[in-house]
């Protein structure tokens, strides 16, 4: 078994994805500042780095190594994980698109819903992903939509949805797309910096008359990119959290 590492965040590489997998990816996995693919043989692609594998069953010993991923109150799992604790299980199937629980942007936007969600509350998910952020929502009692870019991505959203036991509405778009389907209670976006600060001036739009913005998939370095933009729109900070190289901003007014 081969790995192809890819140098960069998983929003990043996002549009490379469906590529992955229609060049024979069997899995993906996020690592610091990479993106793993797994292949059975190497093949002639030139952005990343190849590295063969030991001699073994690549995919239990993928299973045997991924753990479950904690986000208090959420404990995220695999298909295959049993879980015991007190936390609320989101079972997410790993490798088909992004958004496991394992990436430090997840756990900060799954924490920062269950810090601000209301039961109720219409919830946006923006570049929904795997759907987790939006499963996350339904479970804590909020109405909630999940948009993205990439169509590849929402069965696989749907199915993680069904698995949950929850029925968010998933819908192929970005936040142009999502609009006419507000106003939105919160909006959550684990997207890169660049793109917040594009969508700055009409996040407004999505929201009533209160509603709040959680914002992750920023880099330290970049995060002075949004909050300059989002004062410029004239949002309030709220709230920052940090983990590792990652940050979360919350915006309300």
């Amino acid at each position: 078994m081969w790995v192809y590492r890819l140098k960069g965040t998983s929003w990043e590489l996002d549009p490379l994805v469906p590529e992955l997998f229609a060049q024979g990816a069997r899995g993906l996995e996020e690592r610091e500042g990479e993106v793993w693919a797994y292949f059975p043989a190497p093949l002639d692609l030139l952005r990343g780095v190849w590295e063969e594998l030991p001699d073994e069953d690549w995919l239990l010993a993928w299973r045997r190594d991924l753990k479950p991923a904690l986000a208090p109150p959420f404990v995220v799992l695999a298909p295959w994980h049993t879980w015991e604790g007190p936390e609320i299980p989101l079972v997410i199937e790993p490798g088909m698109a992004f958004g496991t629980g394992h990436h430090e942007t997840t756990r900060l936007a799954l924490r920062a819903l269950a810090r601000h969600l209301r039961p109720g509350e219409r919830v946006l998910d923006l570049g929904t992903g795997s759907g987790i952020l939006a499963i996350a929502a339904s479970k804590l009692g909020g109405e909630a939509l999940g948009v993205d870019i990439d169509p590849a991505v929402l069965p696989q959203a749907e199915a993680n949805a069904r698995a949950n036991g929850v029925f968010p509405r998933f819908l192929l778009g970005s936040l142009e797309e999502a609009l006419p389907q507000g106003p939105f209670s919160l909006v959550v976006a684990n997207l890169f910096a660049e793109l917040h600060r594009e969508f700055a001036p009409r996040y407004a739009e999505a929201l009533a008359p209160g509603g709040r913005l959680l914002l992750t998939g920023i880099l330290r370095e970049k995060a002075s990119l949004v909050r300059e933009a989002l004062a410029g729109a004239g949002w309030s900070l709220w709230e920052e959290e940090g983990e590792g190289e990652w940050v979360l901003l919350v915006y309300g007014r």
